[in-house]
């Protein structure tokens, strides 16, 4: 995903809404946007690492900055008001790589509709964090 696309999805979410809710619309606004493009989703998670040691590099910088979202929503007063338990950097990668996986193994099945996968990777987030 893109810088643009990591700009859309911190903005949509409001730190004072209360933390589920937050982490639907993170989640959704992020499932718009692969749905936008879903071939690009998976020449990202799939053909980067063929350009060797630079594209593997791009990759996971791609990976670390959606953990770091993760991460900065997932430790919003909101959350820490609800008790939500502080996130480590390991689960908000295993979280959004889990997530782009789901989302490449359906493109390449044949499902370009992605909206039936946004509910799943918000239950696997909210389980994620749950306090």
């Amino acid at each position: 995903m893109t810088t643009v696309g990591l700009a859309a999805v911190d903005e949509a979410v409001d730190p004072a809404d209360e933390w589920r809710e937050q982490v639907h619309i993170a989640v959704t606004t992020y499932f718009d946007l692969l749905a936008v493009d879903p071939m690009l989703t998976v020449a990202w998670s799939r053909d980067l690492a063929g350009l060797g040691p630079a594209g593997v590099a791009v990759q996971q910088e791609g990976v670390d900055r959606y953990a770091e979202l993760v991460l900065r929503i997932s430790r919003g007063e909101a959350m820490r008001r609800a008790g939500v338990r502080p996130m480590s950097a390991d689960l908000a990668v295993m979280l959004v790589a889990g997530i782009n996986a789901m989302v490449v193994r359906a493109i390449e099945r044949g499902d370009d509709d992605l909206s039936g996968l946004a509910p799943i990777a918000v239950h696997l987030v909210i389980a994620a964090l749950n306090p």
